[in-house]
C-alpha cells in the first residue's frame, strides 16, 4: 500500500488511539478488527456495546481489544458534557442543549479528543463533511494562524517507471468558492500535507484560462491568488492561472506557458471552487485510475478527517492510517 510503511513504523513507534464515530458500521468494524491484529492503533468505537458486539460477530471481525464507548453511559459523561458546556457557552450554549448534544457521536467523538481522552478522530461513513467538520469547529477550532479548515486529496496510482506517481489536490470538500487569501492559505496547507506524502510540491492555480488568454472574476482571482501565494511561499514553485492541460503537458506548456517552471510538471492543484475540485478529483479516480486517499481536513488543532459515505472497508484502514500519522 502505498507510502505506509513510514507511518505506519510511526504508529509503532508511538502508538495512539482513534476514534470511530460509527462502530456499529460493517466497514468501520473491519477496518477495526485489521488495525487492532496490526497492533499499531487503537480503535475506540461509539455505538452501543451490545449492538457493536453482535454486528462484529455478525460479520465474523475480531475486535477484541477496541475499546467501545456508548456515550449514553460513559462513566465520564458529565465531566464531557461540562467541558463542552463551557466550550460553547458564550454562544448561547445552555446545559439542557449540551447534555443533548452530547449524546451525538461526531460531537461526543470529538470532544473525546479535545479533552484528550482521544488523539484523533475519523468520521463520516454514514453522515455528511458538515456533520464531521462543523463539531470540528466548534470544539477543536482552527490553528492559531489560519481562518478556515480547508482539505486535501492525496491521489496514487502506479508509475510507468515503478514508482508510485502521487498528487495532491485541494480543496475538493470543504470551501465553496474560496476567496483569493483563502486560496492562498489552501495553498500553504496543501504544500505541507502534500510533503508528508513525498511529495515535492509544484503547485498549479487552476481555470479555464492560462495566463490571460481567457476573462472573467474567476480568472482574475486565481491569477490573483496565484500571485500572492508566490509572495507567501518564496521558496516553493508555484505557479498560475493554468488550464489542466498546461499544468500537466509539457508539450502543451512549451506553447501556452514556455518560462513557467511549473507548468506542464505541476503535481499539486489548487481549484478555484468547490465544483471544480470535487469533480476534478473524481475524474482522476474514476477514469485516471488513482486511488484517492482524503478528504483529509487542515488548519484544525487536532486531527479530525471525514470519510465518503461510499468509501468501503479498506479506504476506513487507510484513512485511519493518515489521520493518526498526522497527529
Amino acid at each position: 500500500m502505498f507510502g505506509f510503511g513510514a507511518m505506519i513504523q510511526k504508529l509503532k513507534e508511538n502508538p495512539k488511539t482513534i476514534v470511530l464515530t460509527e462502530g456499529e458500521d460493517p466497514r468501520i468494524l473491519e477496518a477495526a478488527s485489521r488495525l487492532l491484529a496490526s497492533n499499531f492503533l487503537t480503535p475506540i468505537l461509539l455505538g452501543d456495546e451490545e449492538e457493536v458486539a453482535k454486528a462484529a460477530e455478525d460479520a465474523g471481525y475480531n475486535i477484541r481489544g477496541a475499546l467501545v464507548i456508548n456515550p449514553k453511559n460513559y462513566e465520564r459523561l458529565q465531566e464531557v458534557i461540562e467541558a463542552f458546556y463551557e466550550i460553547r457557552k458564550e454562544k448561547g450554549m445552555t446545559m439542557e442543549k449540551a447534555e443533548k448534544m452530547m449524546l451525538q457521536r461526531n460531537y461526543f467523538g470529538t470532544m473525546l479528543v479535545k479533552m484528550g481522552i482521544a488523539d484523533c478522530l475519523l468520521g463520516g461513513a454514514t453522515y455528511s463533511t458538515a456533520d464531521t467538520v462543523r463539531p470540528a469547529l466548534q470544539i477543536i477550532k482552527t490553528k492559531p494562524h489560519n481562518s478556515i479548515v480547508s482539505s486535501c486529496f492525496i491521489l496514487v496510482r502506479p508509475g510507468a517507471t515503478g514508482e508510485n506517481e502521487v498528487l495532491a489536490m485541494a480543496d475538493c470538500a470543504i470551501n465553496i468558492q474560496p476567496s483569493e487569501d483563502e486560496l492562498v492559505e489552501i495553498c500553504g496547507e496543501t504544500i505541507n500535507c502534500a510533503r508528508i506524502f513525498g511529495v515535492d510540491p509544484k503547485v498549479a492555480f487552476l481555470s479555464y484560462s492560462t495566463l490571460g488568454s481567457g476573462k472573467g472574476d474567476s480568472v482574475d482571482k486565481m491569477r490573483n491568488a496565484a500571485q500572492k501565494a508566490k509572495e507567501e511561499f518564496p521558496d516553493v514553485p508555484i505557479d498560475g492561472e493554468f488550464q489542466f492541460d498546461t499544468a500537466v503537458s509539457p508539450r502543451v506548456a512549451r506553447q501556452k506557458a514556455p518560462d513557467s517552471k511549473v507548468a506542464g510538471y505541476a503535481n499539486t492543484f489548487i481549484f478555484p471552487d468547490i465544483n471544480a475540485g470535487n469533480l476534478g478529483y473524481k475524474i482522476a479516480q474514476r477514469m485516471g485510475n488513482f486511488e484517492a486517499y482524503g478528504p483529509i481536513l487542515l488548519g484544525l488543532n487536532a486531527q479530525i478527517n471525514d470519510l465518503s459515505r461510499g468509501c468501503n472497508a479498506l479506504e476506513v484502514y487507510s484513512m485511519a492510517i493518515i489521520t493518526a500519522a498526522l497527529t
